[in-house]
């Protein structure tokens, strides 16, 4: 026995002895953590790029990427068919909907809710099986856990208990708590069947409502999330930050999106309104994509786009003069502009504006907002930090959120890590300071953290708000990974090359196997099972491109949740399952409803390419929780060693 081990570590043996007062219970907790090392690994899914599809986010969630239908159609096979199946599928799904179609074309419901009862204990059964007891008991909701746990564990075929387990079934039916027992086992059977959810960045954005989005993941047992470029931009504008409040307003408008502004988050926009409605004429060049240009809603949505665009690029212009080093004095647009002739100077070059009416600009200093325009963005930026769900929702983002993650040698980041054309780490200059690689990434973890909690008014603080933004669209920005944002290029000028947004280098070099083996050692990962898991690129599968780069050492998920890439993609997102046998990436088709799920059984179609299989099954002992766990093993293993020394007495009541 090491009593020198035992003593270098007293302090936190004597703080352990509380939670393990005898060598017993110690010795049991021994015997229960090395039993789980030898369970399977459990079902990790990864999602990228959701952009505010709800309705499909969810559906994924419900149906776990397609876990849920293979499960039941394993536990299942010896008695029912495919058709009988998809009904399952969809009842678990969306148990309350899915029940009030069935009692309408059900005669007899007792003898439905016998046979489907007994079929969901068995789906559960067998998602359940590779989860210890005690996890399972804790997925049960509150009320279920004795009923739901004997039917777990039941044996039908024992007769001994054949009437205990029947009386059971025929309680739950004669009490008429058939439908919520429905409902509880269907909510068990989706948590267990993906035990740690992963969201590889930008939740916000294009979509309806990012915000339904939040609350569900705010509900979920076990997630994590690597911050996108837009997901910063609505950190930067939650604190406060003008050009953030600004930049957020004019993405919702420019995609036609105010509803998750002022329903989703009570944002009252009235006051831009006005202003927008009284101080600009017709504005055709920001008129969102899909509108009426002769509807008024439409003109009045175009009027609102151009104010707050207008104010953006002021602030923009300030924000960039305070900064030399973001290196972004050509996207200080609204100083290159000859406001006499309506035209703009870019690279060298002159063009002629589309659109060419600037009422709110100061000539001796265009970067300067008018009093009307100071006033109304200050009141934004009061919304904005009052509104207690959005302030809730980029808490929850601070809380399980990072600029990337390392789990299971999985490396997760959004965007790029910024390369040279050589393919080495290119150093970015922040404040006087050099960072490269992930000594990039922590710093911009960090700032960001300081940005939302930092003290007020201080310099430092700042600084964070202020990269926030640069996060957001900046050249060597790791979660935009492009040279620049060509968002005014797209408004006002008529030049498609101007548009074109350059990609990073690291997106030159993501075939490299060598240059993704580098990264991933800069993030001390090493050996033929790690990987980089990324966003932000949509996948253009319908010309054939692979999500799989550098010899499946990149997987890239983001193949186009958001309808506007529907076109461009020929998909509907990607999603990577990482089960205890392998490696899965699923490309899903579009979402159609919820009404065609319940009614017509129907499902997201996917198509499921197995691309790595082990050799041997995952354990838990093979992950990383499966090291604390044995850190854990080997901490109860020296305090029964300072108890059978005397160093530490037992506690014994």
């Amino acid at each position: 026995m090491n009593s020198n081990l035992i003593y270098e570590n007293l302090k936190y043996l004597n703080l352990l002895s509380k939670d393990y007062p005898t060598v017993q219970r110690a010795a049991t907790e021994i015997i229960s953590l090395e039993s789980q090392l030898k369970l399977p690994k459990s079902t990790e899914l990864y999602m990228s790029d959701i952009h505010g599809e709800y309705e499909a986010f969810n559906h994924i969630l419900n149906n776990a990427s397609g876990v849920i239908r293979e499960k039941i159609d394993v536990a299942l096979a010896k008695d029912t068919t495919s058709e009988e199946n998809a009904v399952y599928a969809s009842l678990i799904y969306y148990p309350i909907q899915k029940l009030d179609e069935i009692k309408n074309t059900v005669s007899d419901m007792t003898q439905w809710y016998r046979t489907t009862i007994y079929r969901l204990i068995e789906v559960c059964r067998h998602i359940a099986s590779k989860n210890t007891r005690q996890w399972v008991r804790q997925a049960i909701p509150k009320g279920y856990e004795f009923i739901i746990d004997e039917l777990l564990h039941a044996h039908f075929e024992d007769h001994n208990k054949e009437a205990y387990y029947n009386q059971f079934i025929s309680a739950i039916i004669d009490t008429n708590t058939a439908d919520d027992f429905i409902v509880a086992i269907s909510d068990v059977i989706k948590r267990l069947a993906v035990h740690k959810l992963h969201i590889v960045g930008d939740i916000f954005d294009r979509g309806a409502r990012p915000d339904k989005i939040l609350d569900k993941l705010i509900k979920h047992h076990s997630v994590d999330i690597q911050w996108g470029n837009h997901d910063v931009l609505w950190m930067c504008g939650a604190t406060g930050n003008y050009l953030g409040v600004a930049s957020v307003v004019r993405i919702c408008a420019a995609y036609n999106n105010l509803e998750v502004l002022e329903s989703g988050y009570g944002i009252n926009l009235r006051p831009l309104a006005l202003f927008a409605e009284k101080v600009y004429g017709d504005c055709p060049a920001f008129m969102p994509k899909g509108l009426n240009p002769d509807d008024e809603d439409a003109k009045l949505v175009a009027k609102i786009h151009k104010a707050i665009s207008i104010i953006m690029y002021k602030l923009q212009c300030q924000l960039i003069r305070r900064n030399p080093c973001f290196l972004m004095e050509d996207k200080a647009h609204l100083l290159h502009i000859n406001y006499k002739d309506g035209t703009i100077e870019i690279n060298r070059k002159i063009y002629n504006l589309v659109d060419k009416d600037f009422p709110t600009i100061i000539l001796k200093d265009p970067a300067k907002l008018t009093d009307e325009e100071s006033e109304l963005i200050k009141k934004l930026s009061r919304s904005f930090i009052e509104c207690e769900k959005l302030q809730e929702h980029i808490r929850f983002l601070y809380s399980k959120g990072s600029a990337y993650k390392v789990e299971n040698g999985m490396l997760m980041f959004h965007g790029a890590i910024p390369l040279n054309e050589d393919g080495s780490f290119r150093e970015v200059f922040i404040d006087g300071k050099p960072y490269k690689g992930k000594a990039l990434m922590d710093y911009c973890d960090k700032m960001a953290r300081i940005a939302y909690f930092g003290v007020d008014g201080t310099r430092e603080k700042r600084l964070g708000q202020e990269l926030l933004w640069y996060m957001w669209c900046g050249k060597n920005s790791p979660m935009f990974g492009r040279s620049n944002m060509t968002t005014f290029e797209h408004v006002f000028l008529d030049v498609p090359e101007l548009s074109v947004e350059k990609k990073d280098p690291y997106y030159d070099h993501w075939e490299d196997s060598v240059v993704a083996e580098k990264i991933l050692a800069e993030f001390g990962l090493e050996g033929p099972m790690c990987r980089i898991i990324n966003g932000h690129v949509p996948i253009k599968s319908k010309n054939g491109e692979s999500p799989i780069k550098a010899n499946g050492k990149i997987i890239v998920i983001d193949g186009g949740f958001c309808q506007a890439y529907h076109s461009k993609t020929g998909i509907a997102g990607y999603t990577m399952v990482y089960s205890s046998r392998g490696l899965s990436l699923r490309a899903h088709q579009p979402f159609e409803s919820l009404e065609k799920v319940v009614l017509e059984n129907s499902d997201i179609k996917s198509k499921v390419d197995v691309f790595e299989t082990m050799k041997k099954r995952m354990l838990v002992e093979d992950t990383d929780h499966g090291k604390f766990v044995k850190s854990v093993i080997a901490d109860l293993k020296l305090l029964i060693q300072a108890y059978q020394l005397g160093i530490i007495k037992e506690h014994k009541n």
